[in-house]
């Protein structure tokens, strides 16, 4: 497999598994959040009282950008995405989502499917986005 994500730029997966894997022609990119290197969650702020204020735009974005870092250490970008399956743990975070998504996609997206979950590894997660795109 030619290329590594930098992992200094990428949190420790929550299990074993590798952010992406080649296979062919095709990099595929495993399920990635808003989680950052240091365990804290973009969009995601906890007040003294314990009360959580989460950011569907703000995780979108660092989803989206978590995604390009990973691709860019096998060569490749967003525009070399070809399909994308989101979950979302809540469909009234949709429209939020969708407005970012169109802002990193202005003229040429993936394919996209778009699922609601149950629940994400974290509470404070709203977002998980898993990807195939061409090798760079």
């Amino acid at each position: 497999m030619a290329g590594q994500a930098p992992s200094e730029r990428l949190v420790t997966p929550r299990g074993r598994f590798p952010h992406a894997r080649v296979a062919g022609g095709l990099i595929y990119v495993s399920g990635t959040s808003s989680r950052r290197p240091d365990n804290t969650i973009a969009g995601a702020a906890v007040d003294e009282l314990g009360t959580a204020t989460l950011d569907i735009r703000v995780q979108t974005r660092a989803v989206l950008d978590n995604i390009r870092t990973i691709l860019q250490g096998f060569g490749a970008d967003l525009t070399y995405l070809v399909q994308a399956t989101t979950y979302l743990v809540s469909m009234n975070d949709f429209g939020g989502y969708n407005e970012v998504w169109a802002q990193y996609f202005p003229d040429s997206a993936p394919a996209r499917t778009t699922v609601a979950v149950h629940q994400l590894p974290h509470p404070h997660l709203l977002i998980e986005i898993q990807a195939v795109a061409l090798r760079g």
